[in-house]
Formats: C-alpha cells, sequence, structure tokens
C-alpha cells in the first residue's frame, strides 16, 4: 500500500477522484441556489412594481384635497421614476430610500388634511401601501437570505470548484444605508 501512494501519478488520481466526488455531491447546488437568487430578486422587484403602481391613485387623491402642493407630488413622482428604472440592488436600494422619503413628506401633507384623512378612497389606498411595505421587507429579508446562502456556497469547499469553474459569483445583498430608510414611510392616521 505504501508503494502505491508513493507513486506521483496514483496519488494525483486519487486526490482528483476524492476532489471531483465531493464536488459531484454539490455540482446543482450552485446553480439551485443562483436560480433562487434570481427568484428572489424578481420577487423583489415585483412588490416594488406594486407599490409603484399604486403612488399614482395616492398622489392624485391627495392633490384633490391639496392641489397647491405641487413640489411634494413633484418629488414623490421623479422619486418613483427613478425607483422603477433602477437596474442593481444598490441603485434600487438609493432610490426606494428616496421615494420613501417622498412618501413619508406626502403623508405629512396629508396630515394636514383631515377630511383627506377621512376619505374611504384615501384609507384604502392607506391599506394597501401597508401591506405592500411588509410584504416588500418579507421579500428583502427572503432575498438576502437567498445571496447569503449563494455566497456561502460560493466561497466553501468543494462547491467553490464548480462556481469558480462556471462563473458564478457572490452577489451583494440588499442594503439600506441610512438609518431612516430602513423605516417604512408611515401610513397610519391615527388621532
Amino acid at each position: 500500500m505504501n508503494q502505491w501512494l508513493r507513486r506521483p501519478v496514483r496519488r494525483i488520481a486519487v486526490i482528483l477522484a476524492v476532489v471531483g466526488g465531493l464536488a459531484a455531491c454539490d455540482v446543482n447546488a450552485v446553480p439551485r441556489q443562483d436560480e433562487a437568487v434570481k427568484a428572489a430578486w424578481s420577487q423583489v422587484l415585483n412588490q416594488y412594481q406594486r407599490r409603484a403602481d399604486l403612488i399614482p391613485n395616492l398622489v392624485e387623491t391627495v392633490k384633490g384635497y391639496a392641489a397647491h402642493e405641487r413640489g411634494t407630488f413633484d418629488a414623490v413622482v421623479r422619486a418613483r421614476g427613478a425607483a422603477v428604472t433602477a437596474a442593481t440592488p444598490d441603485a434600487r436600494a438609493r432610490a426606494e430610500g428616496q421615494l420613501s422619503d417622498a412618501l413619508r413628506q406626502l403623508f405629512a401633507l396629508a396630515e394636514s388634511y383631515p377630511e383627506l384623512k377621512a376619505s374611504q378612497n384615501f384609507q384604502s389606498l392607506q391599506d394597501s401601501l401597508a401591506e405592500i411595505e411588509d410584504s416588500i421587507q418579507n421579500s428583502r429579508r427572503y432575498y438576502n437570505a437567498v445571496v447569503r446562502d449563494l455566497n456561502t456556497t460560493v466561497d466553501t469547499f468543494p462547491s467553490n470548484f464548480i462556481a469558480s469553474s462556471f462563473r458564478f459569483e457572490k452577489r451583494g445583498y440588499f442594503e439600506l444605508d441610512r438609518p431612516e430608510d430602513r423605516q417604512a414611510p408611515r401610513v397610519s392616521f391615527g388621532s
């Protein structure tokens, strides 16, 4: 047996067989996790699109009561446009933070109009936005979890051989830079 292991060709063959066997166990793990990241990101985008679709109705409803507040409405519309067109998780996080700021300003404006707060249409939009904000938070949390799993797989042995062979790379987390971006826009109008 000692003589067998001393031969370099056999030693290399044994090492390659062991590494190959270990890698074969994970050959589908990296692509599966990469697809999970893509699906999770798609879900984040879907939730943001739901919010973006709700914003024009919200702006129009508030405009009906506070038509002279043009600057606030324009800020919301610009921020919505930037968020919808952002392509990467980092750009989307920045744009969504700006949109959240603009929505906070819109809701602060709405506080000044008691008849708006009592409007059934506005209440319905508020409820929808609150539901969407919860869904966004859950989607971002899930996205970050699958990114963590993929990044761990890309970094660990033996799956790192598969990842580098097929050019799978680590992904960035969806992170919000400012503490105020971590808060959902306030959508309740209690007394």
